[in-house]
């Protein structure tokens, strides 16, 4: 009897922590849509808007599971967590150094498709994939999908200098590269501490590494109202909470799985320009973010033992 309920737990958990990685997505869509607020409403610069972000986040995740943290356990993985500290603060900053440069569009482009393909390779190289047909399918569909949200916006960052172009590209394709490496470790820390420890962990490290910005552009805490519910708003959802959920998942998906999923952010993000800025979604628009549902739901649906 336990048996037989053995697969179908099996496709449930794998079903729930898809939907955590998803709504880890989802939640950081809904920051970059704050992130772009800060910058060109308030006049905040990445370094601050980042330290921040992990701060709070920090202090939140010490509230909650710091009493339970255990730190013998934690010792012999210090330096995978302070190496995935360091890429989370990393991919985060650079994507918003190259969104500061060239605008939302090609660098969301490289730093979120890349990451999959990334990831994939290595999976593939480890054993950890199996590259068959239904897997090129599922990745071709995201990265397809993904194209098609953001494509629309691309020709508006055309009259960008050629520096400004290269270092934006530079910094994207630098984002991209942290956040793959970032995935491939998570997984494993949250496997050995737990989604919360781990988040604590990683979050308090990426908070410190951004301190560091302080030595050439100095950091501040807003002045007025809004701007201070926006960091904390950052820090709380965006970082403590998305970051919690990403854990989690990372512990029950593969590497691919976990980075097609959290591809949801972009599709986030155009929604709500939509809806709160008065951006209309184009036709092409509309069919990206059907694919990328899609590519999603066919993870879904795949069988963990096709993963190996």
């Amino acid at each position: 009897m336990n048996a037989s309920n053995t697969p179908h737990k099996t496709a449930s958990l794998q079903a729930l922590a898809l939907a955590a990685a998803c709504s880890a997505g989802f939640l950081w869509g809904t920051g970059a849509l704050v992130v772009n607020i800060l910058i060109a409403s308030h006049g905040f610069t990445p370094e601050n808007i980042s330290f921040w972000r992990f701060s709070v986040g920090a202090v939140v995740l010490l509230a909650v599971f710091g009493r339970k943290m255990r730190w013998a356990q934690l010792q012999p993985l210090l330096a995978a967590v302070i190496a995935a500290g360091i890429a989370m603060a990393g991919y985060v900053l650079l994507w918003f150094l190259g969104i500061e440069r060239i605008g939302a569009a090609i660098p969301t482009l490289i730093a979120l498709c890349l990451p999959p393909v990334l990831v994939t390779i290595v999976a593939v190289v480890r054993g950890q994939e199996k590259l068959d047909a239904y897997l090129v399918t599922i990745l071709v569909a995201a990265l397809v999908g993904t194209v098609l949200i953001v494509a629309r916006d691309i020709g508006e960052s055309g009259g960008s200098g050629r520096r400004n172009m290269f270092l934006g590209v530079a910094f994207a394709i630098g984002s991209a590269l942290l956040y793959a490496g970032f995935t491939l470790i998570s997984g494993r820390l949250s496997k050995s501490l737990g989604a919360g420890q781990a988040t604590t962990c990683l979050t308090v490290v990426a908070a410190l590494v951004m301190g560091l910005s302080a030595i050439y552009r100095p950091l501040h805490w807003p002045s007025g109202v809004p701007p201070q519910a926006w960091f904390l708003y950052l820090g709380v959802v965006t970082a403590a909470l998305a970051l919690l959920a990403f854990s989690w998942g990372a512990a029950r998906l593969s590497p691919t799985a976990l980075t097609v999923a959290t591809l949801v952010e972009p599709l986030t993000a155009v929604l709500l320009a939509a809806l709160f800025l008065g951006e209309q979604l184009s036709g092409l628009q509309w069919l990206g973010g059907g694919l990328l549902l899609l590519s999603i739901w066919g993870l879904g649906r795949r069988s963990p033992a096709a993963a190996h």
